[in-house]
């Protein structure tokens, strides 16, 4: 069993790689102002971003679905990792070699399942690369390439490689690299044979499949051989990095393009996103072996940051099987606040053959916009009645009035049933736009939107609120409505002690847990102050945040530790002053409170306890001149 990571490690790999550089991997990051960075939420599904990073402080927070943390918190979160697999990955990005507690150095055999399925893919793709280039048996593959299209610096670019046809060619070799055979097994590269594991790819060309952060997680491999029993393509089995419903094939690539350009190219195979690529088409992905659907739409969304102006465009075979796969991804359409498009080459070639028969511009020119989807549907939906006649228009319409419905601009929507009426031949148009209202109507009130708003207003980050129902983790106390003054007072002095600490210093590690009224922040003011005080904070600001979230009593309270290192401070001027402001309005509003107790305790004592109640009304005197010096004074007086 491996040993548990050196601390001073675990800091190191912290402050080597960047939670902004981490998570750009996995969505787009826009400014957010005061430092921080915003995104779609890659967690929970949203509209308009609350996901905010904060660069300098090396945490992320989501407004929406409440989940925060650090770098490596992030990567086990989206990853699935545990937070030594989450560790190992980070430092081997980062160029660490990481020390064990028990034991020493981690021998590779003992590291996480997934980080060794990961490496084995990773072996395998080189492995197959090498094939391809050197290999006489490969020929075939490369003759395959060349026919359409592809030289070696375009297999070298995109990854392709050759698996013989032996049997257990692969799986040799990778045992001769220090991986078990239940390691192949479970990575799919191997499958069980009659005398032990065999490969599970044998005689086909090889395409590496890469998640949106570059690792090889599985492969798409193509039949070379009329001998070959097996479907033309074979996809590595779903496994434990690998799922084909979530992954997208040229993603990797595509990434930074497709977030820049506000545009993504949906194609259907693998040499179709190598034709794209190599004709300038950069943004170009496409599924493995499975439907468009839910799970690489959220990819998509998080990389096009769904601003209204951001197009999709699928392009599809003309045959049947092609009509059909684009109308399945125009019933996820209402999912994507991008506008969607449809491309088909003509005589129903694809953008490899395109390539081939017509050169580069012409898979350029393919990929402009044409056809709106939902235009392409409600052609296919019209033509498959009689519009001859009074039954097959009606029953046209009744098909069709709900795609009209759906689109997501009102404008746009008026136009397009306009249009249906004309391809119906009904003479009635305001007939058909009413009803098209009607449904649009319906479907708004039922929640189910039929605008690129539904659900109502997002809430910003700089309004939280937690008694809406969101789903967080439980912090007991007070629902924190901002509206009340002392708990967004009470919010903005622990923003400042967590953000900005030399500016609370040392006053605040001197402020009682119960000068705040909100339970949640005063759980907040106790973990500071178990993890050192702000004084901590200013003596060494990067492990300050770390201590302070290791500090926490629970998931709930960490949670709120984080979200309030990465929620904006209520000002755009952050100063001693604005921190001076803040101090003596908490310290203020807790003396008042100090004296109405004091006064209710003085009342009963006078009738039974004289001495007492001269005590407390010295008291009372004391902390009504300390009050007045704040009032008067201010963060002098502290």
């Amino acid at each position: 069993m491996a040993g548990r990571i050196n601390d001073e490690d675990v800091k190191a790999v912290r402050d080597a790689v960047p939670i902004d550089a981490v998570v750009s991997e996995y969505l787009q990051l826009r400014n957010a102002g005061g430092g921080n960075l915003k995104g779609l939420c890659p967690f929970h599904d949203e509209k308009s971003p609350s996901f905010q990073v904060s660069p300098s402080k090396g945490l992320f927070h989501c407004f929406g679905c409440q989940e925060g943390g650090d770098t490596l918190t992030f990567v086990m979160k989206v990853d699935h990792l545990s937070f030594s697999e989450a560790v190992e990955r980070l430092a081997a990005q980062a160029g660490i070699t990481l020390r064990y507690e028990e034991g020493g150095y981690n021998p590779s055999h003992q590291r996480g399942e997934r980080i060794r399925l990961v490496e084995a893919h990773k072996t395998a793709a080189v492995w197959y690369a090498e094939q391809l280039a050197t290999s006489p048996e490969a020929e075939t593959g490369r003759l395959f390439l060349a026919e359409r299209g592809f030289d070696q610096a375009a297999a070298v670019h995109f990854g392709v490689g050759y698996s013989p046809q032996g049997w257990d060619h692969l799986t040799r070799y990778l045992r001769g690299q220090g991986f078990t055979d239940k390691e192949l097994l479970l990575s799919g590269l191997s499958q069980e044979g009659r005398r032990g594991p065999i490969d599970r790819f044998r005689g086909r060309l090889m395409w590496p499949i890469r998640d949106i952060g570059g690792e090889v997680v599985g492969f798409g491999a193509r039949k070379l051989y009329e001998a070959d029993n097996g479907p033309k393509y074979l996809n590595t089995p779903d496994t434990a990095i690998y799922k084909k419903s979530q992954v997208l094939y040229g993603i990797d690539l595509a990434k930074q393009h497709i977030a820049k350009a506000s545009r993504a190219v949906v194609v259907e195979g693998y040499t179709d996103v190598m034709a794209c690529h190599l004709a300038g088409v950069t943004t170009a992905i496409a599924t493995c072996g499975t439907a468009f659907g839910g799970d690489h739409i959220k990819i998509l969304r998080r990389l096009l940051m769904d601003n209204g102006s951001a197009r999709v465009i699928f392009t599809f075979d003309g045959d049947a099987a092609g009509q059909k796969a684009a109308l399945r991804a125009f019933e996820d359409d209402q999912k994507f606040a991008a506008e969607t498009y449809i491309a088909i080459a003509p005589d129903g070639m694809d953008p490899c053959e395109l390539r081939l028969a017509k050169g580069d511009e012409a898979v350029a020119d393919l990929v402009e916009p044409r056809t709106p989807l939902f235009e392409f549907a409600l052609r296919q939906i019209v033509a498959r009645y009689d519009l001859d006649t009074p039954a097959g228009r009606a029953a046209a319409l009744d098909e069709a009035a709900p795609v009209v419905a759906r689109i997501k601009n009102s404008g746009a929507q008026h136009e397009v049933a306009v249009q249906l009426a004309g391809m119906l031949g009904i003479l009635d148009t305001q007939f058909v736009v009413k009803r098209v209202a009607q449904l649009a109507r319906w479907a708004r009130e039922k929640g189910g939107g039929g605008g690129r708003g539904a659900g109502g207003p997002a809430r910003g980050p700089q309004q939280p609120s937690y008694d809406n129902g969101a789903a967080r983790p439980a912090v007991s106390g007070p629902a924190l409505n901002l509206r009340n003054a002392v708990f967004a007072t009470e919010r903005e002095l622990l923003k400042l002690a967590l953000q900005r600490p030399e500016l609370v210093s040392p006053a605040f590690d001197a402020y009682g847990i119960d000068e705040f009224t909100a339970e949640p922040y005063a759980a907040v003011r106790q973990t500071i102050m178990e993890a050192g005080g702000a004084e901590y904070g200013v003596q060494d600001p990067q492990e300050y945040l770390v201590r302070v979230r290791e500090a926490a009593a629970d998931d709930g309270v960490r949670a709120m530790v984080t979200e309030l290192a990465v929620e904006a401070i209520m000002r755009r001027t952050v100063d001693e002053n604005y921190a001076g402001e803040q101090l003596v309005t908490v310290r203020r509003r807790a003396v008042v409170r100090r004296l109405d107790d004091l006064q209710s305790l003085l009342t009963r004592l006078s009738q039974t306890d004289p001495a007492q109640a001269a005590a407390v009304q010295n008291e009372m005197m004391v902390l009504t001149r300390y009050e007045r010096a704040l009032k008067d004074e201010g963060p002098s007086a502290l």
